[in-house]
């Protein structure tokens, strides 16, 4: 049976433009006009808050101002993924994107926030960090990686520690993406059986859903102690890449005052 559509003139505008009849004609056995309209309007306004992104980038080279982004949230949450639709079309030599290792035996007899420090943004620039500090507020304690007094001392440290960098004039914005249970693990599945994206996967990753409720239950701790007004978290209902990619960008587009 044919399904009958009742697209606006805007629509049909939208679905006769080069992006959706590619799209459909990628996939002529199951066309459906709906999905694709739905991406178009996705891939628009991704492609609108681009051009702001560069506004705002361009902001903040020219009056020398620093921005530190941070992405967190469990894995498979899609911060990587959002992180490249922001800074798809970015000037590359004002920006950073720092997903780092973990610490050497030379950093870990440093002060904790000694090699966060080092990568924080120079004037004129963007740092984005997927994942960051906040390390050792869950992912750390939750697998082992960190003793409890190294946890505690990290709790009742990092508000003074944000307070002084962003008291040193550097925009601090705090993204968390949060996905449920079965999200997670349908993504995992996903990237298990695909080999483009097996190498996603690592021990930690692996434990993920075994230990669920222990994330949770530090999860909810790091809100409870980290959520101040002067520099609160964002949280970002994740189970839907598209919707929770255009958040991440509207919010930093709110966020940044570069339209003054």
């Amino acid at each position: 049976m044919t399904k009958n559509y009742n697209f606006t003139k805007n629509e049909l505008a939208l679905l006769n433009s080069n992006n959706a009849l590619r799209l459909m004609l990628g996939n002529q056995e199951d066309i459906n006009p709906e999905r694709v309209l739905r991406y178009v309007r996705y891939e628009y306004q991704v492609e609108k808050n681009q051009v702001e992104l560069i506004k705002l980038q361009n902001w903040v080279t020219e009056n020398q101002k620093r921005v530190c982004v941070i992405f967190e949230g469990r894995d498979a949450a899609g911060k990587g993924g959002a992180i490249r639709r922001i800074t798809h079309h970015l000037n590359p030599r004002f920006y950073k994107v720092h997903a780092l290792p973990k610490p050497s035996e030379e950093e870990k007899g440093q002060w904790y926030f000694q090699r966060y420090v080092s990568h924080l943004p120079n004037p004129g620039e963007i740092i984005f960090f997927d994942r960051s500090w906040y390390n050792r507020a869950v992912v750390e304690p939750v697998n082992g990686f960190c003793t409890e007094d190294e946890y505690q001392r990290f709790m009742n440290e990092v508000n003074l520690f944000e307070s002084m960098i962003t008291n040193d004039g550097i925009i601090l914005i705090k993204l968390y993406f949060s996905i449920s249970k079965e999200e997670q693990s349908r993504r995992f599945e996903d990237i298990r059986t695909n080999p483009l994206k097996r190498w996603k996967l690592t021990p930690v990753d692996e434990k993920a859903q075994e230990l669920w409720d222990v994330y949770t239950e530090y999860k909810e701790k790091m809100f409870k102690c980290t959520d101040t007004k002067k520099n609160p978290w964002v949280i970002i209902e994740a189970n839907k890449k598209t919707k929770a990619r255009l958040e991440a960008m509207e919010y930093l587009l709110n966020k940044v005052p570069y339209k003054q």
